[in-house]
């Protein structure tokens, strides 16, 4: 990933969860990684666990961002949520899928949509 992208996807992700934690969600991690991949934040909503992809794009040239939630990228975060939910030790846990799209629109604008539920992972 070039420079450029790397940054845009970082401001991305800070401006979601800045909106996030103004939406009342507490972050509990960014860019959670393991072996089989990464989850940009895991947050709560109340007593949610909430796995976010973070999407972000200057244009709509290749769709919106959201669109680039692809269902293989779904069913990774299904696998993801299940690792992670072991290693941390949680029972009995409501888990959501949301995305945050974001689309630049200037240098100092943007529209953000935050998608509830946007999914739910499929099989492998």
């Amino acid at each position: 990933m070039d420079d450029a992208r790397k940054r845009l996807g970082e401001r991305g992700e800070d401006a979601a969860v800045a909106y996030l934690e103004r939406a009342g969600f507490t972050v509990v991690e960014r860019n959670w990684r393991s072996t089989r991949g990464e989850v940009d934040v895991i947050a709560l909503d109340g007593d949610t666990l909430v796995l976010c992809e973070v999407k972000t794009r200057t244009s709509k040239a290749k769709g919106s961002p959201d669109e680039a939630v692809t269902p293989a990228k779904q069913r990774r975060y299904g696998r993801l949520a299940a690792e992670y939910i072991q290693q941390a030790g949680l029972i009995d846990v409501p888990v959501r899928f949301d995305v945050v799209s974001i689309l630049v629109i200037a240098a100092d604008r943007a529209l953000l949509r935050h998608h509830r539920a946007a999914f739910v992972p499929g099989d492998s």
